[in-house]
């Protein structure tokens, strides 16, 4: 779909609400052995992006003027600090994937970000950015090698339901069901990951978005990714440093940031010159978006069943706020939400009921409000992962493909 651009000369300000409490899946990952703040932004010269029926598909700001920001509330349950924390710890859970190079320990898929009470106000479309052409770097592209392929990404997990590794063969018939998807998102390098899922991505002509889960071993990551990828660099659109880990309270900021800049160097040594980002949840962006500046895009993870005010036909529309309120926080930056769902089954969130049904709702919902951009969590039910207190009995019924 061809967008048409509709140019609106404006000052718009957009109050960006403090962390609210929220619950995440927290994608357990395995150790590789090599291994508000209120804010107030101001914008001129408002570029809408239309389709050919005039529906918005997202805004950018030219010049915007930088956020100033104050301390934000304080918040509780699985809250994003205010400020970073002092000191690093190893990640616990986030994306896929985490204990040891054998079955994963008890992953407990972060129940997703997004605020527990919708008292956030979410901006209105034409009011805040989703991509703005001000970034240095582009979001990622839909692969045009896949003739059926939209511009539309789609999660993927290495492991089989007793938490063993999935080897080449399961992959390969994984993927031969995955139809319509331009990219493919991983999480971590365990399970030789990377190695499988490159191979049954080329041969659907898909991209990948590619993790280093674990930060505090950013460079035995890395390096485990090079040797994996074999130089195979064209098939990587984006490399995430860590996911969740300043909304998760395990790592800081600062180490966040230093962490993409070792990666950058190892990765671009090694001859990768596409995107490298952190992804954390809006909330996480929103109340720090030096994340946003160390990446080359604003990547984040925005859930609309874990807000539980909203019901499954709104999700695109609530994501696309979320996708706004980030892209306006950090500057006007191309915003690439790169997880977003609903679950089949589980227990109800308030307006927010798991069901067949309701996941085809919610996912037609997001599809059509983004025709890119995207990140759909997630392939296939986790059955290996395990529920906590505000996962709602949902952890392992994400899966689209079953």
């Amino acid at each position: 779909m061809k967008a048409g651009i509709f140019c609106v000369a404006a000052a718009i300000a957009c109050e960006l609400v403090a962390a609210q409490p929220h619950r995440r899946h927290h994608h357990a990952k395995r150790d590789v052995v090599t291994e508000i703040s209120y804010v107030t932004a101001t914008a001129a010269d408002v570029i809408v992006y239309v389709d050919e029926s005039g529906k918005p598909l997202y805004t950018s700001f030219a010049n915007q003027a930088a956020p100033t920001s104050k301390a934000p509330a304080s918040s509780s349950a699985s809250s994003v600090a205010a400020a970073a924390p002092t000191t690093s710890a190893s990640p616990t859970t986030t994306p896929v994937a985490q204990s040891s190079a054998a079955a994963p320990t008890t992953p407990t898929t972060s129940a997703h970000a997004t605020p527990a009470s919708s008292s956030v106000a979410p901006v209105s479309s034409s009011a805040a950015p989703v991509a703005s052409s001000a970034s240095s770097s582009a979001a990622p592209a839909a692969s045009s090698s896949t003739s059926s392929s939209s511009g539309h990404g789609i999660s993927y997990s290495p492991y089989n339901a007793d938490g063993t590794c999935k080897d080449q063969a399961t992959v390969s018939s994984d993927f031969a069901k995955i139809n319509g998807y331009s990219m493919v998102r991983i999480y971590g390098t365990d399970c030789n990951q990377v190695s499988t899922v490159l191979t049954a991505a080329k041969a659907k002509g898909m991209k990948i978005f590619a993790g280093i889960f674990n930060i505090a071993q950013v460079s035995a990551e890395v390096q485990t990714l090079i040797s994996a990828a074999s130089g195979s660099w064209d098939v990587f659109d984006t490399i995430s440093i860590g996911n969740e880990a300043v909304n998760a309270g395990t790592a800081s900021v600062s180490a966040v940031v230093s962490a993409i800049g070792t990666a950058r160097t190892l990765l671009g040594a090694a001859g990768y010159k596409g995107h490298i980002v952190t992804v954390d949840t809006f909330v996480a962006l929103i109340n720090h978006p030096e994340l946003c500046k160390a990446s080359d895009y604003a990547a984040a993870n925005a859930h609309a069943f874990f807000d539980g005010n909203v019901e499954a036909a709104g999700a695109g529309a609530f994501v696309l706020s979320q996708a706004q309120r980030v892209s306006a926080a950090c500057g006007g930056m191309n915003t690439v939400i790169t997880e977003t769902g609903w679950p089949s089954q589980g227990g109800s969130n308030n307006k927010a009921v798991p069901s067949v049904a309701n996941q085809q709702a919610a996912i037609a919902s997001l599809k059509s409000t983004f025709s890119s951009n995207i990140i759909l969590f997630t392939a296939f039910n986790d059955l290996w992962k395990k529920d906590n207190a505000g996962t709602f009995g949902c952890e392992k019924y994400w899966g689209m493909i079953n």
